[in-house]
């Protein structure tokens, strides 16, 4: 998986436990595409800073997946529903059942655990 879209992924999972100051430099460096020195104008610290919180940030990241494997289980849910919906006929005039509980688990806020 391309790096920014796993950091993507794994603030989308894990960043309300970095700092704010994590979680804004790994947005504006990975999802707005600023240089470190733009980050650093930006939130009055030196360029240093924003390439030590950075470092850290994506450690802590990958420490929190490596523990609690959310983005891995995802990734995993994700690529059921696409085996489903490739390999299940579709029910009924409007999808049936099936695709009803499969467009939930989508906008579903709790992750789903067989």
């Amino acid at each position: 998986m391309e790096e920014r879209v796993l950091i993507s992924l794994l603030l989308d999972f894990y960043g309300p436990l970095l700092t704010d100051k994590q979680r804004m430099s790994l947005q504006l460096h990975h999802e707005d595409d600023m240089s470190l020195g733009e980050i650093a104008e930006e939130l009055g610290v030196s360029r240093q800073a924003v390439y030590d919180n950075l470092q850290r940030a994506r450690h802590i990241l990958n420490d929190y997946e490596s523990k609690l494997h959310l983005v891995e289980q995802y990734e995993q849910r994700e690529g059921l529903l696409s085996q489903l919906k490739e390999n299940l006929p579709e029910v009924g005039a409007n999808g049936g059942i099936l695709w009803h509980l499969i467009a939930c688990q989508k906008n579903c806020k709790k992750p789903f655990n067989p």
